[in-house]
């Protein structure tokens, strides 16, 4: 009996620790194929909520990735003006827009800003993110302590370097990739 019961202990220390690893990784859909993202929660606790909020709710769902600068990153997450499925859908204004949410305090990591990091976007104001975030194609030890950093790429990134790239100065995209859709895995 006394075995029987560390077995079942043992079997669903396992289950759970598994359900718990599945809850910090989100699966972003595009057309060229699945990324996985894992979440850092113990990091930027607020900007994981967020996220996994807005993604699980679908508003990430149609959302353009309006800014991609070859060698440094790809954003997107603008639900408000870049999500090309609802009717305030404005290219010229996708990055300036983000959710009905209030502005997210800052939440600055150790986590250095290499190659698929993904971090929340922002105006000059630390403390002024909201929905939309960015994925780091390589190395920008200058965002470092300056943006909210709280996930990365796991799996795939080879699929978001295949991400139209945007004017070399402003990384604006005339006819840019969108999401798919974007949920916990």
């Amino acid at each position: 009996m006394k075995k029987l019961i560390y077995l079942f202990i043992f079997l669903f220390s396992l289950i759970t620790t598994n359900t718990n690893a599945n809850d910090n990784i989100m699966i972003l859909k595009l057309t060229y194929g699945e990324v996985e993202i894992e979440l850092y929660p113990d990091k930027a606790p607020n900007h994981v909520k967020r996220f996994k909020d807005l993604a699980d709710s679908g508003k990430y769902d149609g959302v353009v990735f309006h800014r991609v600068i070859d060698g440094f990153m790809a954003q997107t997450g603008d639900v408000k003006f870049g999500n090309s499925n609802n009717p305030e859908f404005n290219l010229s204004l996708a990055g300036t827009g983000g959710s009905d949410l209030p502005n997210l305090k800052a939440e600055f990591t150790d986590i250095a800003h290499n190659r698929g990091v993904l971090s929340a976007a922002r105006s000059a104001d630390p403390d002024s993110a909201n929905s939309q975030f960015f994925i780091c194609f390589e190395s920008a030890p200058h965002l470092d302590r300056q943006y909210s950093a709280f996930g990365k790429v796991v799996k795939g990134m080879e699929l978001i370097d295949k991400l139209k790239k945007g004017e070399p100065n402003s990384g604006s995209v005339s006819d840019p990739d969108k999401i798919i859709s974007l949920r916990s895995k």
